[in-house]
């Protein structure tokens, strides 16, 4: 499993300046100091060739005429004239059309970093994509080392100025869904399931849950609708943005089933399951529970134990949930039952325990932490404010209403919403009640930091990062499916596939890492043996 986080971006004072040039500053500004630490080089660019975004699970290949621009995610992203109209890239002669390319060599958009990890410039934001992991806690540590990233990354920009160098713009981060004025940013989880799982069982199977997941997993948002114009406090940041059931698009026309049939993996034996329905999650808590209580749900699809049950117009209810702060409205099932979305989600924690056969520590752990929130819920959001994000943000906006006597269409409820995901320790509401202990955390800083340099163990990331951090002079590209070697003794690339997840781990390959210091005694000894 693993996260994608595209980061809210703004420049305070400069309206003028292009969301992807700014972008891109985030990006190659890691770039710049990555090579400061690297050991073997710099981070490597990203390798396009395996990318397949327009193949769907039902069965067929999109045409590519009939794609949408954001689809086409398997060509690198390119800055136009207007993107860098206002940076010190634009040396052209005379006036230049919008959407005519730029050469800026100088400007990295996309690498893959020394912890197995991507960082890139997607649809005008900043974007981080955690390493493939095989726990939900892992699934935290390492997307939240995504925001450590993120924040050397401000921190660098605000020296640089401070030293008084030219050109350098003022950004700030977000780690959001919605900007509040219709347009919506992504926060992706993927997930290794079985290819020869019926996708017609995962969609029956996951529908439900996903309409009702946001009660535990929820970020929280001031306004209602896509542009945020009704007042009011709802559960979710994404939930208004869906408009399907299932379809192939991310962007337009968001289905609650995103059917991308991608598998970055043997495709015979694998998929790659694309959720792009959740929130972007600044608590622990509710960041686990994202990951770890869906791993267990397709566990039980995959088994055939998945509870039977089918919401009436899932589209409809999925914005109903959000707007229900009161967890008291009645959903129409297609039988004719109506339930609340938490005896929804205490169908699905229901199934899971009686499915469960060996219990290990992360199962035992999603298990009962699911148990103690559902219970807590029941109770009201002041239950569980301390773990889930929507009830933790809707208790402090409550409290500035009453001292202030604020409405919710008031709009300095608006900027506490935004200030809380600012991705700042200092800035960010979150963060600091983080801090203070009022948010709950589940794994240490400095765990989260060591992630940003190491990849995780056991999984391919490792030969990935491993790589990158000891040989990254000699890789001319990577992704998560290979690693392209360039061995100063050969005229030819040496790329090596790494279609299979759980090989290229620690307990497998290690010791050729310590074994090897040189790159052509390495894969020479990695591609004889293994």
């Amino acid at each position: 499993m693993g996260a994608e986080t595209e980061y809210g971006i703004h420049a305070p004072g400069q309206s003028g300046l292009n969301a992807t040039w700014l972008s891109a500053q985030v990006v190659h500004g890691y770039a710049r100091l990555s090579s400061e630490h690297a050991v073997g080089g710099a981070e490597t660019p990203w390798d396009y060739s395996d990318e397949s975004p327009l193949a769907d699970a039902r069965g067929w290949t999109m045409p590519r005429a009939s794609a949408h621009p954001s689809q086409l995610t398997d060509q690198p992203a390119v800055l136009t004239a207007a993107a860098v109209a206002l940076s010190d890239w634009d040396s052209a002669e005379g006036p230049l059309d919008s959407s005519d390319p730029v050469d800026a060599p100088a400007a990295v958009m996309n690498m893959v970093l020394g912890n197995g990890a991507r960082l890139y410039v997607d649809h005008a934001h900043p974007e981080y994509s955690s390493p493939e992991v095989t726990n939900p806690e892992d699934a935290l540590i390492w997307d939240f080392a995504g925001d450590v990233v993120a924040r050397q990354v401000l921190a660098d920009l605000a020296a640089r100025r401070a030293a008084g160098e030219e050109g350098v713009p003022d950004i700030q981060l977000y780690k959001n869904n919605t900007d509040s004025k219709s347009a919506s940013y992504g926060s992706h989880e993927n997930y290794l399931m079985p290819r020869q799982v019926p996708f017609g069982r995962i969609v029956s199977g996951l529908t439900p849950f996903f309409v009702t997941r946001q009660l535990i997993c929820g970020a929280g948002r001031v306004g209602l609708g896509q542009d945020a114009s009704t007042p009011g406090f709802q559960l979710s940041q994404r939930a208004d943005f869906f408009e399907a059931e299932v379809g192939l698009e991310t962007t337009i026309r968001r289905p609650i089933i995103n059917t991308r049939d991608e598998p970055h993996a043997l495709a015979d034996k694998y998929r790659r399951l694309h959720v792009i329905i959740g929130d972007a999650n600044l608590s622990q808590v509710s960041h686990y529970l994202k990951f770890g209580t869906t791993a267990l749900v397709l566990d039980l699809i995959e088994r055939g134990l998945a509870p039977e049950l089918e919401i009436w117009e899932p589209v409809e209810a999925l914005r109903a949930v959000s707007h229900d702060v009161s967890l008291t409205r009645l959903y129409r099932l297609i039988d004719g039952r109506r339930v609340t979305a938490l005896d929804i989600q205490w169908m699905y924690l229901e199934a899971a325990q009686e499915a469960v056969q060996t219990s290990d520590r992360h199962t035992s752990t999603v298990l009962a932490r699911w148990e103690e929130v559902l219970n807590g819920l029941a109770k009201g959001p002041e239950a569980v404010s301390g773990q889930v994000e929507w009830a933790a943000k809707l208790g402090l906006l409550d409290q500035y209403r009453e001292r202030d006597g604020l409405a919710w269409d008031d709009a300095r409820l608006a900027l506490i919403d935004l200030q809380w995901a600012d991705i700042r320790l200092d800035k960010g509401l979150a963060n600091r009640l983080q801090a203070r202990g009022r948010l709950e955390k589940l794994v240490s800083q400095s765990r989260i930091d060591a992630a940003v340099q190491a990849p995780p163990e056991d999984t391919r990331a490792y030969f990935r990062g491993e790589s990158i951090r000891r040989f990254g002079a000699q890789i001319v590209g990577a992704s998560w499916d290979s690693v392209i070697f360039q061995l100063p003794s050969q005229k030819r690339l040496q790329k090596v596939p790494t279609r299979e997840p759980l090989r290229g781990t620690k307990a497998l390959i290690g010791e050729l890492f310590e074994a090897h210091q040189d790159v052509e005694d390495f894969l020479g000894a990695l591609l004889g043996e293994h």
